[in-house]
């Protein structure tokens, strides 16, 4: 260590330069900002406090598509799109019909809304609670899908394969 060397120099009057600064700051008084630009609440706090749903509360429910003012657009001939090959009276017949579809598959799940089956009773069932056979099951202890139409002549390849095609036409066997 050599007392006299510029690094040193350099080293000692910085340290002592700022233990001067460090001791100004700590007599001189706090500033206090400008009076009146305090928020009653965070920016952050205003927009999660919001409430989306005060207008309507069970706007969101399962079943609240009833309520709303949901119709399909009317098709006006010349300048509605209507696909090649239909008029424009067919093809508002046809929107008319998916609609009425849609409308009533909604009505029949929202039938089903809030039906649940007992997790326990599904166990005893299946005789989970007293013996394993349900691990040597085919389905292993699954209920399977039933589809609407019988093809029991059909090989499981086939059976299997149409399965997959219509899934569409598949109910849950019960």
């Amino acid at each position: 260590f050599n007392p006299t060397s510029p690094d040193s120099t350099m080293k000692t009057s910085a340290i002592v330069a700022l233990t001067l600064v460090a001791s100004a700051q700590g007599f001189a008084p706090a500033s206090q900002g400008r009076a009146g630009s305090q928020l009653s609440e965070s920016l952050f706090d205003k927009v999660f406090g919001m409430d989306l749903f005060e207008p309507v509360k069970d706007q969101n429910n399962y079943g609240a598509r009833a309520k709303k003012n949901l119709k399909v657009g009317t098709i006006k001939d010349g300048s509605s799109y209507v696909p090649a090959g239909l008029s424009a009276k067919q093809y508002a017949e046809l929107r008319a019909k998916e609609a009425k579809k849609k409308q009533e598959n909604y009505e029949r799940n929202v039938k089903k809304a809030g039906v649940y089956e007992n997790y326990t009773e599904f166990y005893k069932k299946r005789g989970t609670d007293t013996a394993q056979a349900w691990k040597k099951d085919i389905n292993l202890g699954h209920r399977m899908a039933k589809v609407s139409r019988c093809y029991a002549a059909c090989s499981s390849f086939i059976w299997f394969t149409l399965l997959e095609r219509l899934s569409s036409r598949m109910r849950l066997y019960q």
